[in-house]
Order: C-alpha cells, then sequence, then structure tokens
C-alpha cells in the first residue's frame, strides 16, 4: 500500500507551512492551508507562493482536487480561492467555522458574509470520510484553539490502523515548542486539551504535520514533522503526565501574555469568507475595516 506523497511549501513571513499532498496512484491531490502573500502596510495581496504550490503540482502531474483549511486563519491570509479559480478543486472547511462567522459578524460588520458558511463548497462534519484517489482522508475536529478548528487524517483507504499522516493546523506545535493559544474569541483551552488528548491517541507512530512553526529555543532550523510518540515524551505543554488542569491553568496565563497575531484583523475578514475579499465600495475599490477600540478619554470626531 503507497502512502501519500506530502510536499510542505514554508512561508518564513507568516511561519506557515502549506501543503501539497497526493495519491501517487491515481495523482490525485489536495492543499492545505495555502498562503495568501499580503503585504500589510500597503495593503498589497500576491499569489507568489500560491504560484509555488501550483507549479509543483503541475511538474508531478498532480489534479487538486480540495483545497482545504483547517480553520478560519487569524496570522495569514487564504490563498483557497485563487486555487480554486486555478483548478475548480472545491473549498472544505469544519462545519463549525459557522460559529466563527457569528462571532466576527457584528465585530466587522460583515454584512456581505454568505450565511451558515456559504462562501465555502463544503462543511466538513466530524468523522467524515472522503477519497483523495485510492487514499482516505478523515475529518478530526479539534475545538480549542477556535470552534471551528479540524485536522485532517489521511491514508489508504481499507488501512486497518487509518490514516498514519494527519494535518493538525493550530491545534499542536512542534513537540519542542508546544501548543496554539486558546484566547481568541471562541477559543477555550479545556477544549484544546481534550482535542490535543484526542490527538495523542493515535497509534504512537502516526506523522503530524504543523501548520506553522517558530523554531523552538536551541532549534536552527524550521520543522514541521513530529510523532505522536515525540508528542507525548516531549512536549512541554501536554507530554504525558500533564494534567487538565495544569494545561489549563499554564495556557491561561502564557495567553494573557501574548500580543495580536500581527494579521489578525485582515486574517479574520478575509478567510470567514473563504478568501474573498469585502465587495468593492460604490468607487470599485475593496476594503478592510479596522474595528476602534477607544480608551476612557480619548476624543474622536
Amino acid at each position: 500500500m503507497e502512502t501519500p506523497v506530502i510536499r510542505p511549501f514554508f512561508d518564513e513571513p507568516t511561519n506557515t507551512v502549506s501543503y501539497l499532498v497526493w495519491d501517487p496512484a491515481t495523482r490525485q491531490g489536495a492543499v492545505i492551508d495555502p498562503v495568501l502573500d499580503w503585504d500589510n502596510r500597503s495593503g498589497t495581496a500576491d499569489t507568489a507562493f500560491a504560484d509555488r504550490i501550483l507549479a509543483a503540482a503541475q511538474e508531478e502531474g498532480v489534479t487538486i482536487r480540495w483545497v482545504l483549511e483547517t480553520h478560519a486563519h487569524a496570522d495569514h491570509l487564504t490563498a483557497a480561492p485563487y486555487i480554486k479559480a486555478r483548478t475548480g478543486a472545491p473549498i472544505g472547511i469544519g462545519e463549525h467555522i459557522k460559529d466563527v462567522q457569528r462571532i466576527f459578524r457584528p465585530v466587522f460588520d460583515a454584512r456581505d458574509l454568505k450565511p451558515e458558511g456559504g462562501d465555502f463548497d463544503h462543511l466538513f462534519k466530524d468523522g467524515e470520510r472522503f477519497a483523495l484517489g485510492t487514499l482516505e482522508v478523515e475529518v478530526m475536529h479539534l475545538p480549542g484553539h477556535t470552534p471551528a478548528d479540524v485536522a485532517y487524517r489521511i491514508g489508504v483507504a481499507g488501512d486497518p490502523r487509518g490514516g498514519q499522516d494527519v494535518f493538525v493546523g493550530d491545534t499542536i506545535f512542534m513537540h519542542d515548542y508546544g501548543t496554539a493559544r486558546a484566547d481568541f474569541p471562541g477559543g477555550d483551552a479545556r477544549a484544546l486539551y481534550r482535542s490535543i488528548k484526542r490527538l495523542l491517541a493515535l497509534p504512537p507512530e502516526t506523522r503530524l504535520w504543523m501548520c506553522h512553526d517558530y523554531k523552538a529555543p536551541g532549534r536552527d532550523a524550521y520543522a514541521w514533522q513530529s510523532t505522536v510518540a515525540e508528542q507525548r515524551a516531549h512536549n512541554p505543554h501536554v507530554k504525558d503526565g500533564v494534567t487538565e488542569e495544569e494545561f489549563v491553568r499554564f495556557r491561561t496565563e502564557r495567553d494573557a501574555g501574548l500580543a495580536a497575531p500581527t494579521l489578525l484583523l485582515p486574517s479574520i475578514q478575509v478567510n470567514i469568507r473563504a478568501g474573498r475579499f469585502p465587495e468593492a465600495e460604490e468607487n470599485g475599490v475593496r476594503y478592510l475595516r479596522i474595528p476602534v477600540k477607544q480608551k476612557a478619554g480619548v476624543v474622536a470626531g
């Protein structure tokens, strides 16, 4: 039985790893968490990073059948609609994106946001399975970082072990680094712990593919592949022996001191629309919004 072919693409400006994954038998593939280049200072979007993924697919003779999002990211803008436009591949995400949209629609007064996840082509349920050539993809709902996080577990259809490669999104980081934050609206440290424990209950040899890496202290190179066994033995936040209460206390205290991601505001309002920018105004220009938090005593207007 052939395992999936996995090609990572690392975007250093956002510390994000996107993936091109395909079935070697049929050359049917998927792109996971593609990044759109975004210059926040000038408001300029570009597709150079996504074009590298598309070029690799063409070189390998891969037909892209899916664009898969693990969640609505807060640290980069998605290139999903660009890849869809170039390949015809539908965009999929977990069904709880609807919860995230309900949280952020009033924040950005996003009146053009399509209800109930309508900007996405498919909303996956927990445990849903679908084919990628001769491979099978299983969706795992892993809330905590956001209510909508999912992982994609990919393996050979019919393998009694289940998929041996899991794309974990922002649920967990490298085993020498830790875990994702849980302080975004709708985030929940306790839910995150339970999601991680579900992930780490998979067979110890299961390969876990990260969505981000920030180089742990003492490590000079970026890395994005770990195993369940390595996480259980070494992850300082959730290794075997760390209790739920210890994790919740640590995660809550740590998150209280974290700054907001640099691209939080543009990312969220684009990504909850499946990568679609807000509708153009009467002058033909599209705008992103910055909600103003006005402290007491500040005079504006």
